[in-house]
């Protein structure tokens, strides 16, 4: 049920509803809206209707108006220029656990990030536990070792040898240390299963950042648990279906960076036709 409700109250019959819905599945009968009779099943569930009610006269999904964030804080475009040119990728990490509830909120922050046909069926895959972490990446190397022993590895993975030996002295390249992880993925029939891990960590790099965490991009990470040694990735719970995955390390950072740097954008196709 969409539990679709409007106060008349406050209802200034504006139809701004109906004209924003996705679906076009508001009408205005006969004065207030409603939900067109036998389409309530092509409700994508998006909460249009709802952001857009100018007099919070509109509820659905029993979801409270008068509950919901204002959008007056929205950073300005200095602020978001500071936090975008701010971002840095972190390799370097204090062995804590972020506090539970920022994790919490990064998490819940995930459920606002689009996605393709609005087809919310991303898995995150979530360590919030440094000892879990270090459990992981120890069974990641022990993998590692064993393929490099029993067949070796194809030339793509060939440098991870290098980064057996660096281990052995106690450094990992590959996990860089990082306390937490945080694994997207997507299964293979989602109509946009490529491109949606990476939204979804976008939006988690920058939200982690306004909360003063180090992120960085795991392309090691991603080989070593799922083209590498994939049973880890298994045993992780990481469905086989979702072969659009991406991995991003987390915490606390053990530096801190002073200024955003400077770059030009040089490869920009306009088109004029």
């Amino acid at each position: 049920m969409l539990q679709f409700s409007i106060d008349e109250e406050k209802c200034i019959q504006c139809g701004e509803c109906a004209a924003d819905c996705p679906r076009s599945i508001i009408e205005l009968e006969p004065e207030y809206p409603r939900i067109v009779p036998g389409k309530e099943d092509n409700c994508i569930q998006c909460q249009h209707c709802l952001a857009i009610c100018p007099t919070e006269a509109l509820s659905i999904l029993g979801v409270d108006p008068d509950k919901c964030p204002s959008l007056d804080a929205i950073p300005s475009p200095d602020q978001m220029e500071a936090l975008v040119r701010g971002r840095r990728s972190t390799r370097r990490y204090k062995q804590e656990n972020v506090d539970p509830d920022t994790v919490n909120w990064l998490m819940d922050m995930l459920a606002h990030a689009p996605t393709g046909v609005n087809n919310r069926r991303l898995l995150f895959t979530l360590v919030d536990d440094v000892k879990t972490m270090d459990t992981i990446r120890k069974e990641a190397f022990e993998g590692i070792r064993a393929k490099v022993q029993s067949e070796g590895l194809p030339e793509r993975y060939a440098v991870f040898e290098q980064f057996l030996a660096v281990w052995d002295k106690g450094m990992d390249v590959p996990f860089r240390g990082a306390p937490h992880m945080l694994i997207v993925s997507s299964p293979d029939d989602s109509p946009c299963p490529e491109a949606d891990p990476y939204i979804a960590l976008s939006y988690f790099e920058l939200c982690a950042a306004a909360k003063g965490l180090g992120t960085v991009w795991c392309g090691l990470g991603k080989y070593a648990l799922f083209d590498i040694v994939p049973e880890l990735g298994s045993k992780l719970g990481v469905p086989e279906d979702h072969k659009s995955v991406y991995v991003m390390l987390f915490g606390n950072p053990d530096l801190e960076y002073h200024r955003g740097v400077q770059r030009e954008n040089t490869a920009v196709n306009r088109v004029k036709m």
